[in-house]
């Protein structure tokens, strides 16, 4: 995954309407592990991933209302992120599925987004 020094949250996340400006920072070498940084609150951060290493059969599906608010033109452009809930271990921390945040890579807007499919948890653990 690569590095984004600024994305324009389009739609603040629930409880954080004052944080709209984020960088997408890698943790690890490969890029595995990424943080979503605030630039409005240095201390405010979230641990996110790219769902394929963990979630290969993952494919969430956006609303019209989504994909115009993000102006995505093509599935290409997006850059899908599972917020994670670190646990005291990889075995106990969960993903949220239910609400990735969708980035376009191309004009870096995100939101995050609330799928609306019972097949998706809000708390899926990393590894089972």
């Amino acid at each position: 995954m690569q590095e984004i020094p600024v994305i324009d949250l389009v739609r603040p996340m629930p409880g954080f309407d004052g944080d709209q400006r984020f960088a997408l920072v890698r943790l690890d070498d490969d890029g595995t592990l990424c943080e979503l940084r605030s630039l409005d609150h240095e201390d405010l951060r979230f641990l996110v991933i790219t769902p394929g290493q963990f979630f290969d059969d993952y494919e969430p599906v956006l609303g019209d209302e989504d994909v115009n608010l993000l102006g995505l033109t093509s599935a290409e452009e997006a850059l899908v992120l599972l917020v994670l809930k670190p646990g005291e271990s990889l075995a106990s921390t969960t993903a949220n599925l239910v609400a990735p945040i969708v980035v376009n890579t191309t004009n870096r807007r995100a939101a995050q987004v609330i799928l609306d499919d019972s097949r998706h948890a809000l708390a899926a653990p990393l590894v089972v």
